[in-house]
């Protein structure tokens, strides 16, 4: 009787050191999967589209859960360090000054649709992006404060993150296009089972370069997704009155095209999976627009409410936020609990806040190493500074 006390006792005394919610997850039996429905995609030279029912295990749900928390607080807080004046020039965020916080769908939802072999190229909204590709928030936001522990060693700045098989953050609008094409030429002529994901926003996507690369990809049945993220803004202007046709998955002509439930991960997961399909089995390129939507102005300088009510943006914000989707349908399927997902929340902005002190205290890169990295693997030469007598050395 004395040992079953002490037994008891012990495990009593375990799960008191414990928090209570940690205790009530590590009790409750959670399914492991669940189907749901979702949004049927408008179709532009296709018979057939993504499924309308997809199936979410546990472990992919608190997966996407944890990503899209860890892209809204990264973003949060680099608002906070550029508005303390940390992060300096332009600055390009997810979470709303330039993206909407909505957005945090698409860059997980497009990275769970494919491989990590696979390539991504996308313009100079990149924190996201440079995240689900593999690289840590102290990289990121160190490179956002211009420290030598950030991804591009700190010279590369907001636009200009990279990481493998992601090739940036591109600073001219619409230049990375035709980029991406090349990379997904390079696929087919290395006879390579992989995919380029070439990202653009529907302001850019009046530009004239972008159907030149429709065109070629089209002609040599490029393995390319080309794909728009339309937010219905550009700098201030909406798509009505800045477009004649607002059908962007219909722009390629020749080349079909989706049109995606942007505010939903699963929904653009499927569709990128279908995508990414459709290009391996040798049909050419694809085009998919993803509509979503900016909550705050297109930058810092622009409020957002000159050219549309604050009505307009409140009830957007209270039916499509894509992280409270996906935790009602966890919650409600018994995927996960209310208790779990708030342990996430925590963990995350601790993971947040310690990358901040990194970056923060993080020592700049010195001026001599300013010529560095210029070619990945060349002899060491000198560059060429401000004027002729300024010379700095160039090490791979």
């Amino acid at each position: 009787m004395r040992k079953m006390l002490a037994a008891v006792s012990r495990v009593l005394a375990g799960a008191a050191q414990k928090p209570a919610s940690r205790v009530l997850v590590a009790s409750r039996n959670f399914a492991n999967d669940a189907t749901f429905e979702i949004k049927k995609c408008d179709l532009h030279r296709l018979e057939e589209g993504p499924p309308v029912t997809t199936v979410l295990t546990r472990e992919d749900g608190l997966k996407y859960y944890r990503m899209m928390q860890t892209v809204r607080r990264m973003e949060l807080k680099a608002d906070q360090l550029y508005k303390q004046k940390i992060i300096r020039g332009f600055c390009h965020l997810c979470d709303g000054q330039f993206l909407p916080l909505i957005q945090e769908a698409c860059c997980v939802g497009l990275e769970a649709g494919i491989n990590p072999t696979d390539h991504l190229i996308t313009a100079y909204r990149a924190h996201g992006f440079t995240f689900t590709r593999g690289l840590s928030v102290r990289e990121i936001l160190a490179e956002l404060t211009g420290r030598r522990g950030g991804c591009a060693k700190g010279k590369g700045g907001s636009m200009h993150m990279y990481a493998k098989n992601f090739y940036g953050g591109n600073g001219i609008v619409g230049a990375q296009v035709p980029l991406g094409a090349g990379i997904a030429l390079a696929c087919k002529y290395n006879g390579k089972d992989e995919v380029c994901l070439t990202l653009y926003g529907d302001g850019a996507a009046n530009q004239g370069q972008i159907f030149e690369a429709y065109n070629m990809a089209a002609l040599w049945k490029l393995p390319c997704i080309f794909i728009c993220e339309n937010n219905r803004y550009g700098m201030g202007t909406s798509v009505e009155r800045a477009a004649a046709s607002t059908d962007y998955y219909k722009r390629g002509d020749f080349i079909p095209g989706l049109r995606v439930d942007g505010m939903d991960i699963l929904c653009v997961r499927e569709a990128t999976r279908f995508a990414a399909a459709y290009c391996r089995s040798g049909k050419g390129p694809i085009l998919m627009e993803l509509q979503t939507y900016r909550y705050h102005g297109h930058s810092m300088s622009d409020p957002g409410v000159s050219y549309r009510t604050r009505e307009e943006i409140q009830e957007v914000r209270s039916k499509s936020d894509p992280i409270m989707l996906l935790k009602d349908r966890m919650v409600n399927s018994n995927l996960a609990s209310v208790e779990e997902l708030k342990e996430i929340d925590v963990e995350v902005r601790k993971e947040i806040e310690d990358a901040a002190q990194f970056a923060t205290a993080d020592p700049e890169p010195p001026l001599e190493e300013l010529g560095y990295h210029i070619y990945s693997s060349d002899p060491p030469f000198e560059v060429r500074g401000a004027n002729q007598w300024i010379k700095f050395k160039s090490v791979s």
